[in-house]
């Protein structure tokens, strides 16, 4: 546990009256093959106490299920090639507004998904509405991760696709952390995000979202895939 705040991050937040202290863990990179229940006894183990949350980031879940694919290894069609045009990119992650995560878009959430939520989203952004790509895709489009510049290697060359049954995911972590804090399998950066499974009810998913708004966890190179949430 580094027991400091990533860069341009607080340690602590004030929410609805509350200040709650959101410490990241920093660990080893996760790589494809690895035992997500080893590697969370060996960094969130020793760390969490009676009453905490921790959460982890989508990513490794999906990595240790196997998820992850080199950008070599994906060859995109051309309907993948023509939709990645129009997805507008921005310094927080690609997205879709490449072929290769295009392409793993229409496989994880259907062609027929994928050309409707990309024509509802044609229309609705001419008239000034943002987000019904996404919205009409589902989670497992907006969990695809595409390489960026701040990617750690090796996936700086892969892309990353949401995680498995996330609930059970996070239940199962509960159980082995001995029950004593809840867990959440996250989807959080620069821009927003979403709880993809979780032990906590929706007012409390609500609230860790509003805890973790501003991504302490950062978004490149600060190798803190977990944290924790307890009171300040």
């Amino acid at each position: 546990m580094s027991g400091e705040a990533n860069q341009g991050k607080a340690l602590s937040v004030e929410v609805a009256g509350e200040k709650v202290a959101r410490v990241p863990i920093r660990t080893r990179v996760v790589l494809p093959g690895d035992d997500l229940d080893a590697f969370l006894l060996e960094y969130a183990g020793p760390v969490v106490q009676p009453g905490d949350l921790l959460f982890v980031t989508e990513k490794i879940v999906a990595i240790t299920q196997g998820r992850s694919y080199l950008v070599e290894d994906i060859h995109p069609r051309r309907l993948a090639l023509f939709l990645s045009k129009y997805v507008t990119r921005t310094p927080y992650g690609i997205g879709l507004g490449m072929p290769e995560t295009m392409e793993m878009a229409l496989r994880e959430c259907g062609t027929p998904r994928i050309l409707f939520a990309a024509a509802v989203s044609a229309v609705t952004k001419a008239l000034g509405r943002k987000g019904d790509f996404y919205r009409i895709a589902g989670d497992k489009a907006r969990a695809i991760d595409g390489p960026t510049k701040g990617t750690i290697p090796p996936y700086n060359k892969a892309v990353v696709l949401g995680p498995e049954r996330p609930r059970e995911v996070a239940q199962r972590v509960k159980t082995l952390l001995g029950g004593v804090a809840e867990v959440a399998v996250v989807d959080i950066n620069d821009l927003g995000g979403n709880i993809l499974g979780s032990t906590l009810d929706k007012a409390g998913e609500r609230r860790l979202l509003a805890i973790l708004k501003d991504n302490p966890l950062g978004q490149g190179h600060e190798s803190t895939p977990l944290g924790v949430v307890r009171p300040a």
